[in-house]
């Protein structure tokens, strides 16, 4: 059988159902803001420099195998890998940023997540008011395939254009 020929003139190749595509224009046209609070990130931050003191306080008082010096560390290696790894999540929770555009939603961090407006079919705002100080608000974003992305928004500007998305995403969906 010779898979090379093409298909018999009276089979008509079916029409994929096109789904439109959702658009949004953001107001300003590019809005971008931190993704985590700043007493969020103070406390990751304290977090940090505590787990350090008190992973140096070990090490000084002799608990990695009894030695304070080289071999001490050494015992101590996971315990400091945990930590960089620790340390390395909150520079990310500092540096995090999200942005949006004409194009879609990006957010910076360990891994940059981005999703374009085109393929999206569901959007949900999910906060806790009054604890928004300390837990950032997130936007979960599904596609129409359910590839799905969440992310952290808490600049206020950026928080009320996702409102506003999250709204039009959902109107637009059940025309």
């Amino acid at each position: 059988m010779n898979h090379d020929t093409p298909p018999p003139a009276s089979v008509e190749p079916r029409a994929k159902p096109s789904i439109e595509p959702f658009r949004f224009q953001p107001q300003p046209e590019v809005l971008e803001g931190a993704a985590f609070s700043r007493s969020f990130q103070a406390i990751t931050g304290l977090i940090v420099l505590g787990s350090a003191y008190w992973l140096l306080s070990l090490w000084q008082q002799g608990k990695f195998g009894g030695d304070t010096g080289l071999a001490g560390l050494k015992a101590a290696g996971w315990f400091i890998v945990a930590w960089a790894l620790l340390a390395w999540t909150a520079w990310h929770v500092l540096q995090s940023r999200v942005r949006i555009d004409a194009q879609g939603i990006h957010q910076t961090w360990i891994w940059d997540k981005h999703m374009v407006f085109d393929d999206l079919a569901f959007a949900k705002l999910i906060r806790i008011r009054g604890l928004e100080w300390l837990m950032a608000p997130r936007l979960y974003v599904r596609t129409l395939v359910g590839k799905f992305a969440v992310f952290y928004v808490t600049d206020a500007t950026v928080l009320a254009e996702c409102e506003r998305l999250s709204a039009e995403l959902k109107a637009f969906r059940q025309m």
